[in-house]
């Protein structure tokens, strides 16, 4: 294969794909208390999805609340995730998956769709995603948790809030092309 090639296709991959983020109620990662989607289509955010979901028995643990603020109050009403499924799956199959921390929501995602006896192969997703702090972490970037990149890269975010932070995981992938020249040129 040919440079010309290698630089489309990685390209393409770039300017199309989808990012996911999740917020969980407890420790236990089928405990889904929200979930942030966005879309990607030839570099432009095209769908965006946001909502909160009733974890298994509404379960909550005081230090997840701490850190987005979703109470078993706000998802009394919510769907569960088996539930939200039908309107999320046509917004992830087959796409290129990409994540800030990719093995926490891979891992999100397939053990939630397990718990509720989901077919998880029937997204047909790649065993591994994108990852966005690993990406800059190759490039450079001492620290890559994603309030530091974003704020390096000029990125809003309103951080824990699973919306904002897929959408700041696409801005963050958008940027790769500036942020290597941000780490080239020191």
């Amino acid at each position: 294969m040919d440079i010309e090639l290698i630089f489309l296709l990685l390209r393409i991959m770039i300017d199309n794909f989808t990012t996911i983020d999740f917020e969980l109620a407890t420790a236990k990662y089928s405990s889904v208390c929200s979930v942030g989607i966005v879309n990607v289509v030839n570099g432009e955010i095209v769908n965006e999805f946001y909502s909160l979901v009733q974890p298994p028995q509404n379960k909550y643990m005081w230090q997840t609340s701490r850190v987005h603020g979703i109470k078993p109050k706000h998802t009394l009403d919510s769907p569960t995730f088996e539930e939200l499924y039908p309107q999320i799956k046509d917004l992830l199959r087959s796409k290129h998956m990409v994540a800030h921390d990719e093995l926490l929501d891979r891992s999100v995602l397939k053990e939630t769709m397990n718990f509720y006896h989901l077919p998880y192969e029937e997204l047909g997703l790649a065993n591994m995603w994108d990852c966005t702090s690993k990406i800059y972490r190759s490039l450079g970037f001492e620290r890559t948790k994603l309030s530091i990149c974003c704020e390096l890269m000029g990125v809003e975010l309103k951080h824990h809030d699973a919306l904002s932070d897929a959408r700041a995981t696409a801005e963050l992938y958008l940027k790769i092309e500036e942020a290597m020249l941000i780490k080239k040129l020191g």
